[in-house]
């Protein structure tokens, strides 16, 4: 007995290893995802370089070591006694330093900082964009799945209405044209299923890219569980006072355009630090020599200023002009796309919700009560076969076409949310 158990149990315990659970996410597990996705770390590694020029800018300029052998007479020699404390030769060690005037450093590093601020925006947006791709790719999955499932379950009908006109055409009850337009009717089904099944596969290929996993669910097993978004207030319309103010706060919010502003701000810095170039940097130095048969300590003072004749830094100054121009005009563009986003998400949610609230609490109930009525008419003798086929494909047409209102409304609504309230959705 004791055998006997074990057997079973190792028998177990081989088909479930042999048969893994698939995998079904959820909309919180697909939006973090992203953050391991190829272009987020991409992303985050130019915020990474930007915060080592930080580094980069906010030094001074390296003192310079030099040595020197100096007074080396060819014509009368050297003298004698040793190379380092008898011979004749001018042996000096020097530091130099150049002192930067104008704030050049903190110019520059301030517009360092900016860029970090900028690329940091610009990584927040990244992700964004990627939850984006992500959302769509996940209720595209689950579309598809309830499409599988929706019509398998057309077709099955289809093949049972084609028993029941065969059996009737044996009975001589249904003629041969009428039996093989109910086959034709199900043969249509059978080829939108392979074509529903098809869908599902790119869906599942979609989706796991987004997750980096090849155990994503594919095949639908029982009521498909589409995720409830947060209830929040309608928002204001955008052409009301509070929906102007509403919206605007939402812009400036967003990544994109704190990046661009962050842009602008840096470009600002360096523009200046352009201007700053017009104020010379000197450089000090300090040498000391060692000079036998004159003086064994004997030291040098010396400072250097560049002398900018005919030159004032104006190619600097232009090229800083410009790209603060290109940032301003950048931030215009970002603004306006900014806008025309937000308006066309508050308008695709209000009008996919009015849709899909049509199609579920009206077309498709009377789609299903006008099929119904055909399916008793029909047996009844009162309704012809093409009338019967045409009130089944209304009503095929119109399933399908509420679960891709549901499927636009849920992206419609989840964009929305990303774009105004991303906190809601991951925490």
């Amino acid at each position: 007995m004791r055998h006997l158990l074990c057997v079973v149990l190792s028998a177990s315990a081989g088909s479930a290893i042999a048969q893994p659970i698939a995998y079904t996410p959820t909309l919180r597990e697909v939006l973090q995802a992203v953050n391991q996705s190829t272009e987020v770390r991409i992303a985050r590694q130019a915020q990474t370089g930007a915060e080592a020029d930080v580094l980069t800018a906010d030094h001074a300029p390296l003192p310079v070591l030099s040595s020197k052998l100096s007074q080396i007479d060819l014509q009368n020699g050297l003298g004698a006694g040793d190379w380092i404390g008898r011979k004749r030769i001018d042996k000096g060690v020097g530091l130099d330093w150049t002192y930067e005037r104008g704030d050049k450093r903190a110019l520059r590093t301030n517009a360092a900082q900016r860029t970090v601020a900028a690329t940091a925006a610009e990584a927040q947006e990244a992700v964004l964009q990627q939850m984006l791709t992500a959302q769509a790719a996940y209720y595209d999955w689950l579309a598809a799945r309830e499409r599988v499932q929706l019509v398998v379950s057309l077709a099955e009908a289809g093949r049972e209405a084609v028993r029941a006109a065969q059996t009737r055409l044996k009975a001589g009850d249904l003629s041969q044209q009428d039996t093989s337009r109910i086959e034709i009717d199900a043969a249509r089904v059978a080829a939108d299923k392979q074509s529903a099944q098809l869908d599902l596969s790119r869906a599942v290929l979609a989706l796991s890219k987004v997750l980096n996993r090849a155990d994503i669910a594919a095949i639908p097993a029982g009521n498909i569980a589409w995720p409830e978004l947060p209830n929040t207030a309608a928002p204001a319309a955008p052409s009301t006072e509070i929906g102007n103010a509403s919206a605007a706060a939402a812009i400036n919010a967003r990544a994109d355009v704190r990046a661009a502003r962050e842009r602008i701000n840096a470009a600002k810095f360096t523009l200046d630090g352009a201007y700053a170039l017009q104020k010379t940097d000197p450089t000090i130095g300090i040498s000391f020599d060692h000079y036998p048969g004159t003086s064994t300590r004997l030291i040098e003072l010396r400072v250097q200023i560049p002398l900018t004749w005919g030159y004032s830094y104006q190619g600097e100054k232009a090229r800083a002009q410009s790209d603060l121009r290109q940032a301003e005009l950048t931030e215009e563009r970002v603004l306006r796309d900014a806008r025309a986003e937000l308006a066309r998400l508050y308008e695709e949610a209000d009008s996919l919700t009015q849709r899909t609230t049509a199609f579920e609490t009206d077309i498709v109930p009377r789609a299903a009560q006008v099929a119904s009525q055909a399916e008793f008419a029909y047996r009844r003798g009162a309704l012809s076969l093409i009338d019967l086929l045409d009130a089944r494909r209304i009503l095929r047409t119109t399933q399908l076409e509420v679960l891709v209102a549901r499927t636009d409304l849920a992206k419609a609504r989840t964009a929305l949310l990303l774009r105004t309230a991303p906190e809601l959705l991951v925490r």
